[in-house]
């Protein structure tokens, strides 16, 4: 049974992603606009969203900082004043630095903090009042399943994820009554500017636009989360309920940290 309502068409649903210039959030606004969307794309880059407003008719670029709480909230007016409505919005703008406790940056932890966690409240703050009132929408948080629990080199990174799968858990229960829809996307490795940096081979890594479909494919099904690929999160959730020391264990045994 799904737990929320299915995106069953895409023409005519305005949906806005906040991140969207690179990664993830490029293929997917890609991914809608081809499905026949109304794709808003938000990101700092504002060459990068005004180059894909121009390759894809229809489409519209709001060059913001997602730290910016004000320029979210003009955002999501402009978008209400030009539309009518918001049906989706998705936060997945993200910043990564790998990080262990014995190089610790607190200048880098709050980064982290503001970026993917704090940006996303913002979001939130814009665009709940306008959802609230329509009664019908959808929120999604991307999150990760380096927010499932501890990792090496995630010191940063990760608690900031696992907020976001906290926050979304709590924003379910609180909108789902309203008739909203949320959802957290929860990757795994994606090849993207953020997991370039990394000097490990990543398992199963993804393409974006294979990470994508997999998200609106999810949307679709009305899923909470949405996590991929199976091959490689279905392993990390089972490994996240080991007790501690099972857990500590097969974590240093696999990452050799």
């Amino acid at each position: 049974m799904p737990l929320n309502p299915r995106f069953q068409r895409w023409p005519g649903q305005v949906v806005w992603l906040v991140g969207a210039s690179t990664g993830i959030g490029r293929a997917t606004a890609e991914l809608l606009h081809a499905r026949g969307a109304t794709v808003i794309v938000s990101a700092r880059n504002a060459q990068a969203i005004e180059t894909f407003a121009q390759q894809h008719p229809g489409s519209l670029a709001l060059p913001l900082d997602a730290t910016d709480r004000e320029a979210l909230g003009v955002a999501a007016r402009q978008i209400v004043e030009r539309f009518g409505r918001i049906d989706l919005a998705m936060y997945c703008a993200g910043y990564y630095k790998a990080m262990r406790a014995t190089r610790f940056e607190l200048s880098e932890m709050l980064r982290h903090q503001e970026v993917n966690y704090v940006g996303a409240l913002n979001m939130l703050d814009a665009v709940l009042p306008t959802l609230l009132a329509q009664k019908a929408g959808h929120l999604s948080l991307v999150a990760s399943v380096a927010g499932y629990r501890g990792l090496p080199n995630s010191l940063a990174y990760g608690p900031t994820k696992a907020a976001l799968i906290n926050l979304a858990q709590t924003l379910y229960l609180d909108l789902q009554p309203q008739g909203l829809g949320v959802s957290v996307v929860n990757p795994g490795f994606v090849e993207t500017p953020l997991t370039s940096q990394n000097e490990f081979t990543m398992p199963a890594l993804l393409t974006p636009a294979e990470a994508a479909q997999e998200i609106v494919a999810g949307w679709e099904a009305g899923r909470f989360e949405i996590h991929f690929p199976k091959r490689f999160t279905l392993w990390l959730k089972l490994l996240s309920h080991l007790g501690d020391t099972l857990y500590f264990k097969a974590v240093r045994r696999a990452t050799g940290l």
